[in-house]
């Protein structure tokens, strides 16, 4: 199994920015497509950012264009998420996950394999 770490998560005002990242186990790490996914308490899981395998592809959420930013280093084993002028609506629980296979890049969680444990960002008016 693929084990993935969040961190970077916290409290910031609106308008700032944070960087999360996650750090991912094994040596096969540049074979799996990366998300970044976020919930709210009482809100259903959505989908906020992917990158393909050698990073080469991007694709975000209508609602993170343009003020979010995913990335990776496959010699680090990890993926990154550089958000920027947050809104409070952005506040949520970022879950990091991996997945194994599939052509394009995928939006839908279940297709994801792997998950990481979620680090909080909270984001005051």
């Amino acid at each position: 199994q693929v084990q993935l770490v969040e961190s970077g998560g916290g409290l910031v005002q609106a308008g700032g920015s944070l960087r999360l990242s996650c750090a991912a186990s094994g040596r096969t790490f540049s074979r799996y497509s990366m998300g970044w996914f976020r919930q709210a308490p009482g809100n259903e899981r959505e989908f906020v950012a992917t990158i393909s395998r050698t990073g080469g592809s991007t694709y975000y959420a209508d609602s993170v264009r343009g003020r979010f930013t995913i990335s990776r280093d496959n010699a680090k084993n990890t993926v990154s998420l550089q958000m920027n002028s947050l809104k409070p609506e952005d506040t949520a629980v970022y879950y990091c996950a991996a997945q194994s296979g599939g052509l394009r890049l995928e939006v839908r969680s279940l297709n994801y394999d792997y998950w990481g444990q979620g680090t909080q960002v909270t984001v005051s008016s």
